[in-house]
């Protein structure tokens, strides 16, 4: 099983061009300095603060907005469909349902693809090919300029974002802290997301508001 999972990461790194290597659980988003592409101006996400609005268009055209979503709970997760890190999150991870059993419970779940023209994952029909793959019904939106990921700070695919119902991003960072299916050295399984949501419903402030994501690097424009 472990030369399995060993095989698996191998090939998924290999497959993924610029990427971070996955951190332990233990660090924080703010040690994660691979954000070169990122922007760096007043409109930046910032935790505990109101999420910076968008417009967007689905893979059919269709523009949604962050605003038409006012006193719900939102999740955001930087989406690419060539990504290693996001097929194995999507077939045998926590995104395998995840989404649709939080939209059940009324919870919003916008899926971002932020791959510029010419980079692995980009457009409307590799976007959609993957989402027919794993079974995904929930929004899903292009963000081709990487204006969004710019401004939410988006690094990797997935990298997760949780918004409350008054608008304020309360957890932004990875999925979970089993990069490569494992935690480690056996340390307890954890969905970061879920928690977060966990709190958020209960009305608790989030207690672990930050961690740092993992996977492949977004594919911003040069």
């Amino acid at each position: 099983m472990t030369r399995t999972i060993l095989l698996a990461l191998l090939v998924a790194v290999t497959a993924c061009s610029h990427e971070t290597p996955p951190s332990t659980s233990t660090s924080t988003a703010a040690t994660t300095t691979s954000t070169s592409t990122a922007a760096t101006t007043s409109t930046n996400a910032e935790l505990g603060k109101a999420a910076p609005d968008f417009s967007l268009p689905d893979v059919d055209g269709k523009t949604v907005a962050l605003s038409q979503f006012k006193g719900k709970v939102v999740v955001l997760e930087w989406f690419n469909p060539g990504c290693p890190f996001v097929k194995r999150n999507h077939t045998l991870g926590p995104l395998k349902d995840m989404a649709a059993r939080e939209s059940a419970k009324g919870t919003v779940w916008l899926s971002i693809n932020s791959a510029a023209p010419g980079k692995q994952g980009y457009g409307p029909e590799a976007t959609k090919a993957a989402m027919a793959k794993y079974g995904m019904k929930n929004e899903m939106l292009l963000d081709a300029s990487g204006k969004v990921g710019h401004a939410y700070g988006a690094t990797h695919t997935p990298h997760m974002y949780v918004i409350d119902a008054k608008g304020d991003l309360v957890y932004r960072g990875a999925i979970d802290n089993a990069p490569d299916g494992e935690t480690d050295l056996g340390a307890p399984f954890t969905n970061y997301v879920e928690d977060a949501l966990g709190d958020v419903a209960a009305g608790r402030p989030v207690a672990k508001p930050e961690t740092a994501a993992y996977g492949c690097s977004v594919k911003y424009a040069d």
